[in-house]
Order: structure tokens, then sequence, then C-alpha cells
């Protein structure tokens, strides 16, 4: 996928020549509005500027040189949280889980007034449930990085940009405003449903993303469970994909910032992940690929890998069983895990202002499920079939030979 960025001449009156459109184009004033692919081109932000309360948090492209990123040892603070919850959940007026899958919002909480047993807390809760939202956040960016860093070493994105104020490297600025007009013509709408950065040997763990402007309606960011997905396929399958690694890349995001005229901070990788991770803390097995960044299977013929990651792709992308949507307010804010979803924003508000600020921590190196039975002696695990034993349900059975469509009424 290649980033797209030109110009388009709006002009009136029917033209019946190459000539007569010159002299009429040479008569008219020419609007030009920059037409890009919101996945790989990133935005300049340089409008509006004299009125904004935010500026200070616009796009900067810093021409700065990064050394190579190596692994570091990351320990998963949910580790050392209790399994209940008891501290987080007591400090909420309410608990909301928004979908049977994925997605749950806590009502009354002051992130800024977290203890440490509670971000632990809420890394356990983030790693069980995907993605966990907060409203009515009144938290600095700085006190967004405090946060962050309790989870893990922070992540410098090299293409992405940074605030404007100095000293915010580890920022990653999510800004699109009137001068920025996603083009249907660049991307499909598949296509930028990612997980961050999982070309990077240690891709992100809990990440955090506060919306500080967005439009009144649109806007959204939805996310899909890797679990669910994995949960949802049939045991050959699953037993298939876990044998398999795929390659993550950074070329294509690059490639886009530089034909956008701007500086790579550090040199694009790729990276080689299992297409089944398992998550350290859980023990469930989330299915770890995304049309975004992985690029083929490794090991097996280019049709099989093209038709595997078509089917896991549109799975991501289509089926809502796996999905959560969330309706962007100023000040909300998001923890995800990126090790175990996807998401997309909705780029339906242009030509609105949305402004976003993320804090992406470091996770460890993904785990195969060879790997990580071999480390911990631990068998891992589907979800879906934990939730269903707490809960005693009867857990469906397998079953061969032809089955025989059933439908719903709704």
């Amino acid at each position: 996928m290649a980033p797209v960025a030109i110009s388009e001449e709006s002009g009136n009156g029917t033209i019946g020549s190459a000539a007569e459109s010159k002299k009429v184009q040479a008569n008219q004033r020419i609007e030009e509005t920059r037409i890009i692919n919101p996945f790989y081109s990133p935005s300049a932000g340089n409008e509006n500027d004299d009125d904004y309360s935010y500026a200070k948090y616009k796009p900067r492209f810093p021409v700065v040189n990064w050394e190579p990123l190596t692994e570091i040892e990351v320990t998963d603070r949910g580790h050392f949280a209790d399994s209940s919850k008891t501290a987080l959940f007591s400090a909420a007026q309410k608990v909301k889980h928004l979908t049977p899958a994925i997605g749950t919002e806590l009502v009354g909480i002051d992130l800024r007034q977290l203890t440490n047993q509670q971000k632990d807390e809420l890394a356990l809760l983030v790693a069980e449930r995907g993605v966990v939202f907060f409203r009515d956040q009144e938290l600095s960016i700085h006190e967004q990085l405090d946060i962050a860093r309790h989870f893990g070493p922070l992540h410098k994105h090299a293409t992405t940009p940074v605030p404007r104020e100095p000293g915010l490297e580890e920022v990653h600025v999510v800004y699109n405003d009137a001068s920025r007009r996603p083009d249907a013509s660049a991307f499909s709408k598949i296509e930028l449903w990612h997980s961050d950065v999982t070309y990077e040997i240690q891709p992100p763990s809990t990440t955090s993303l506060k919306v500080i402007t967005g439009p009144e309606y649109g806007g959204d960011t939805l996310w899909s469970s890797g679990y669910a997905l994995y949960s949802s396929l049939s045991p050959g399958m699953q037993v298939y994909l876990e044998g398999l690694t795929a390659l993550h890349s950074a070329v294509a995001q690059a490639e886009g910032s530089r034909a956008a005229g701007l500086h790579v901070r550090r040199e694009p990788v790729e990276s080689v992940h299992p297409v089944v991770r398992v998550h350290p803390v859980t023990g469930w097995k989330s299915v770890y690929v995304n049309p975004g960044f992985t690029r083929r299977i490794l090991g097996v013929p280019k049709p099989e890998s093209d038709t595997i990651l078509n089917f896991l792709f549109h799975q991501i992308a289509e089926n809502v069983d796996f999905h959560v949507r969330f309706h962007w307010e100023p000040n909300s804010v998001a923890f995800w895990d990126n090790r175990i979803v996807t998401h997309t924003a909705t780029f339906d508000f242009w030509p609105q202002t949305r402004h976003a600020l993320r804090a992406t921590p470091h996770g460890e190196k993904p785990e195969s499920v060879e790997d990580y039975e071999s480390r911990t002696g631990k068998v891992a695990k589907d979800r879906q079939i934990e939730i269903w034993k707490e809960q005693g349900v009867e857990i469906p059975q397998s079953k061969k030979g032809l089955s025989r469509a059933r439908g719903y009424n709704d």
C-alpha cells in the first residue's frame, strides 16, 4: 500500500478544448486540498495555530537520527495485580463491560489518582478485556507518560510526528484537520486495521490515547479482539496457525514519510513474529497479524500465505462479534493491549479536527504457544473456553461431518 498525496483543482463551466481549459483555469481561483492516505501520510498540522489552545501539541517532525532498537527486559505489571482487581474496581462508580468479547468502561475514576497497585490491576484488566475506556480525564500529557512508564519503557516512533513542545519525543501525535481529506482511492478500509508498530522486535503492550480535540460525532475508533478471533476458529485451524510465523514490515510506512518529504528518524526494520502469540499474564492465545504491517507468512507457498492472511484480515475487520466501537469526547482516554487487539479509526469527520496524544510502552518479544509452554511449564489457553469454565457452561464439542446452517431471530 503506497501513500498518495496529490492536488485537486476545482472549476466551473464547460471545457470545450485544451486551450479553452487552460484559459478558464487561468481566470479561476484554484482551491487545492491535499488528499491523503491517513495511515502512511502523516500530517504537518500547520494551520489555525493562532486560535488553537493545543497548538503546542500539534505535529512536529524533528530531523534527528535514532539508533536501532535492541532487545530490552520487560516484565508485565499485570503479573503483580490482584486478580479480583478490588483496588481498581472499588474506586469506580461503575464498571461497564461493553461487549462479551472486548471493551470495558470505568466510570468515576481520576487517572491522576491511581496508585501503583491500581495501575497493575488496570494492566491486568486491559490484558483480559483488550481495551478499557475512561471519560472526563484532566491528566496532562506528562501524567499520561508517567502512567505509561509504569507499564514499560516507552517507544519512540521513527516516522510519525511528536508534539512541538520540547522533550516529548516519546509522544505519538494523531492529528487531522480540514487541510487533509482522506482519499478513498488511496486505501481500503481493511488496510487501515493495525496493531501499533508490530514490525518492532518488541512491539507495544498497554498503550494509551487521549483525545484533546474531536468532532461532535464521527472519528470513532474500533478495536477487534485477537482472543476472540482465535476462539472462533476450528481446532484444526488453531493448531495450523500456532505453527506459523509471519513477517511484519516498517518499510511502507517509512517510504510514505519519505514520499511526503519527511525525515525518517530510524531506518525501517522487519521482524518475524508468531501468527498466534500468548499473552504473558493471562496465558491466553491471540491471533497476531494485521493488515497494516503483516506482509507474508513464512515457510508456505505465497498463494497459501495470501489466502490465510486475507481470511484473517477480513475476520479482523468484518466480524462484528470481535469488535467494540468507542465515540471519543474531549478528555476521553483509552488503554488497549496492542498484543491482543487490532484497531482502526473512522475517517468520516472531515473537515473537522481530530487531535490525540498516544503513549506507547514496549512489551516483551512475542512468544509462540510452543515457546510459552516450554518457558513456563503451563498450557496456553483459549480465552472463550476458560470463561465458559468459570461460568459453569458446558463446553461445546467439535462435531465431525456435515453441519446444518442455523439462523437466529433479529
